[in-house]
């Protein structure tokens, strides 16, 4: 299984640090903001990782992170994304490093996973074997990860019906709940099928959620809900409180 490390964005809500450099540059206590994602998909036992960068100074990243050995990666790939096209759209330039019905991990740079994702890696892979037996080889979907928060109009949405997702929505105006999908995504090779169907959403963008709700609608979608602390970093403020639980864990 790879893993998939999306890093890239303007970094628009973090201005002005962000003018002339990558916001995953951002120092969070005594590592930088994208040494954290990188370490949760070590932590959950992921060997080869895709950083997919973006913006300003991407060079800074081979820099930082230079092979991947430091964090016990076996192989350490980067790409590039032109422009702000979106999530999905940062999705599409990794497809070539996973092999074909390969599953993969995705994972936002920005977001901080406090007692990591091998929980719900062990789920997805029950959940792998469960629709293997009962569909017949078919391919295994794809799972999210999902977190009750305050500001639900920030987030892609999930609506629940007992231990479904029945709706999805980006950034609604009017939630239908409070659960956020958060940045961490278990996809298996469907994925780059759907992704090629993809259109840009009226933000101009190819988003996550609708590759999402491609696979709610074939009943393919599980999920776990996150009883850690969650951070998305893309604030001030949120960035600001990481680096003091961390400083405070230390």
């Amino acid at each position: 299984m790879k893993g998939i490390c999306l890093a890239g964005g303007l970094g628009t809500r973090l201005l002005p640090l962000t003018a002339y450099d990558n916001k995953h540059f951002l120092p969070v206590y005594q590592r930088r903001m994208i040494e954290y994602p990188i370490q949760t998909l070590v932590d959950a036992g992921i060997r080869d990782v895709i950083v997919v960068t973006g913006g300003k100074n991407p060079g800074a990243f081979l820099e930082l992170l230079k092979n991947g050995k430091g964090f016990g990666l076996n192989r350490l790939y980067y790409t590039y994304q032109e422009g702000n096209g979106g999530i999905a759209d940062a999705l599409k330039l990794a497809e070539p490093f996973v092999e074909e019905d390969e599953d993969c991990v995705v994972i936002l740079g920005d977001n901080y996973f406090e007692d990591g994702i091998a929980e719900c890696m062990d789920q997805w892979t029950r959940n792998k074997r469960d629709w293997w037996v009962t569909k017949k080889g078919l391919p295994a979907g794809a799972f999210c990860i999902l977190k009750e928060v305050s500001d639900p109009e920030r987030f892609g949405i999930a609506e629940l019906d007992e231990n479904r997702i029945v709706s999805i929505e980006e950034k609604p105006i009017a939630p239908k709940s409070n659960y956020a999908i958060l940045g961490c995504y278990m996809l298996d090779s469907t994925v780059w099928k759907w992704l090629d169907q993809l259109q840009p959403s009226a933000r101009g963008e190819l988003e996550i959620t609708d590759i999402l709700r491609r696979y709610m609608n074939t009943g393919s979608l599980s999920f776990a809900t996150y009883t850690g602390t969650w951070s998305d970093m893309g604030t001030f403020e949120s960035w600001m409180e990481v680096s003091q639980r961390v400083m405070g864990r230390s």
